[in-house]
């Protein structure tokens, strides 16, 4: 899978900032846990969980499916990573404000993914869901379409 360059992706930063964020909410960020992130930091495209685990047996030789699922859970549940669902594959969260809860713009060509802050979109959802009297806890949109690197 193709990886960004490392002047492209600065993996210490977000290395730091999952540190800072993990500490904040009082959370363990385990070696595990900062290794599998690392990987997906590196990641230019959305990474499947086995495609992860491929690469820590690089350094783990004895790491088990499990490890993965159990790392990449966490992750997304302490907002580091986001579930791609119409990937079925995972990307580091690179999002700047701390409460976003993630608006991701998918390539159907090259499964390139890009993450949007827009707080106006959240509060729509927020609006229609409580004109409806439905509570949210999560929302993660998905928008599958053509990037402009494919429609050329």
């Amino acid at each position: 899978m193709p990886r960004k360059s490392a002047r492209t992706v600065d993996v210490d930063a977000l290395l730091r900032h999952a540190e800072v964020a993990c500490r904040r909410q009082r959370l363990s960020f385990t070696p595990i846990r900062r290794e599998v992130f690392a990987l997906l930091c590196r990641h230019e495209r959305p990474a499947g969980a086995y495609d992860l685990l491929e690469e820590l047996r690089t350094e783990r030789p004895n790491a088990a499916p499990v490890t993965v699922y159990r790392a990449l859970d966490f992750l997304v549940a302490a907002g580091l990573a986001h579930k791609v669902n119409a990937l079925n594959a995972f990307t580091a969260c690179r999002g700047s404000e701390e409460s976003h809860r993630g608006l991701m713009l998918i390539c159907r060509e090259c499964s390139q993914v890009i993450e949007l802050e827009d707080q106006r979109v959240e509060s729509s959802i927020a609006r229609s869901a409580a004109d409806q009297a439905f509570e949210t806890a999560d929302v993660l949109v998905e928008v599958v379409g053509t990037c402009a690197d494919c429609q050329r």
